[in-house]
């Protein structure tokens, strides 16, 4: 089965907007949610700046006896994947349970809630263990938690492939559906800003010391020295294009392509995967390099990385040949939720015509990159790419296409 696999869902817990809606009016913007952490007391820390998701109180949108089970990351999960379903205007309890599946990304697990049963460990004993430690922790559990909050018994997985795996989880959401699964929520919602998870953070060597938020992120620029790290995410609602049409259901757009590969060993001499995997994106879409509209780069904000993926654009778009943007230096890296972060947003600017910018960054010319800067740029994207790369080699490329083009 090759049938299309569409959007007919989407939802956003994001640091510059909690709710779709929210999120896209601020990026729209230009607006940023990049701040001095609040969680915790950072004095004694390199890094300072965080993407904290504002004004999110679980309480309001889950049954209590949740709350007690949950890290932080999984409520903002849980509620997101209600609200992806209600955009989508799926009613689980109407539906056949093995006909729906889940499919996430995780990448630091419930860290929050890890640190706090540690502490209850060592100050007061192990009967101070929550033993919801036993899987409250665990990077599997969103997709264990929305599975069973909405009654879904089909394919169920979590891929591990630190930032670049919210695409690698959509792309196995679609092979399910081509395998005759109608319906999986995908994507990703990550966090981990707290005292352990963020040393943990620190120690990938990659995190920005910067204390000025506008300074912090900046890819592409002369002044990158790392990225800001960040909470949160988006989860979709995929389905079968006939399966959905047959329903009447509204569609965002198309997954059309995907690729991944993987970075040779340091030292073999061999080229950076990044771009054979836009290239095997592409081949997978049918579509040729002119046939992409806009660009939604990983933007690591390491110098090293970033020529890696400015070069491998130009080799296959040609210098300058197809507006690029970063809208995360307006939240940070959110982990595994970054990704399905950007194709959201890849799907509303093809739907509103428009390119958000990225904020805050001058590009080098030396980059060769066409980079939305500073403001929103109109255009009539039919197409949008979107890349995403993971500590220790993985590079993923997916392409969207907008309904209906």
């Amino acid at each position: 089965m090759t049938a299309a696999t569409v959007v007919t869902g989407v939802a956003v817990a994001a640091p510059n907007g909690l709710g779709t809606a929210a999120y896209w009016r601020a990026t729209r913007a230009g607006a940023g949610g990049i701040r001095p952490i609040r969680k915790f007391d950072t004095s004694r820390y390199p890094v300072t700046l965080a993407g904290e998701v504002p004004d999110f109180r679980p309480e309001e949108h889950l049954p209590s006896r949740l709350l007690p089970q949950t890290d932080h990351m999984t409520r903002l999960a849980l509620v997101a994947a209600d609200q992806a379903l209600a955009d989508a205007r799926v009613d689980p309890t109407a539906w056949d349970p093995f006909a729906m599946g889940v499919v996430t990304a995780g990448s630091s697990g419930g860290f929050e809630f890890g640190e706090r049963e540690l502490r209850n460990l060592w100050s007061k004993g192990g009967q101070y263990v929550s033993a919801y430690q036993s899987f409250a922790w665990f990077y599997a559990v969103n997709t264990g938690q929305i599975s069973i909050r909405n009654g879904m018994r089909g394919p169920c997985g979590v891929v591990v492939s630190d930032q670049a795996g919210g695409l690698d989880a959509l792309a196995q959401a679609r092979r399910l559906i081509r395998g005759g699964t109608p319906l999986v929520v995908s994507g990703g919602v990550d966090g981990s800003i707290c005292s352990w998870g963020l040393v943990a953070q620190m120690a990938g060597g990659r995190l920005s010391t910067a204390t000025d938020p506008d300074r912090a992120y900046l890819p592409f620029d002369a002044a990158a020295a790392g990225h800001v790290p960040g909470e949160g995410g988006a989860l979709l609602v995929l389905e079968d294009a006939d399966s959905a049409r047959d329903r009447g259901a509204r569609t965002y757009g198309e997954i059309a392509g995907y690729a991944a590969t993987f970075d040779p060993r340091p030292g073999t001499g061999r080229p950076p995967g990044l771009r054979r995997a836009i290239e095997l994106a592409l081949d997978d879409a049918g579509l040729a390099p002119a046939d992409i509209d806009l660009v939604f780069a990983d933007a690591a904000a390491v110098p090293e990385l970033d020529r890696i993926e400015a070069d491998a654009l130009a080799a296959v778009f040609g210098p300058g040949g197809v507006p690029v943007t970063a809208p995360k230096t307006m939240t940070g890296r959110l982990l595994s939720g970054a990704a399905p972060l950007d194709v959201v947003t890849a799907l509303l600017a093809l739907a509103d015509g428009v390119v958000p910018p990225t904020v805050n960054v001058t590009p080098l010319p030396g980059y060769g990159l066409d980079l939305v800067v500073g403001a929103p740029r109109p255009a009539r994207p039919g197409t949008a790419l979107v890349l995403a790369r993971g500590h220790g080699g993985f590079n993923s490329a997916l392409v969207v296409r907008r309904a209906g083009a």
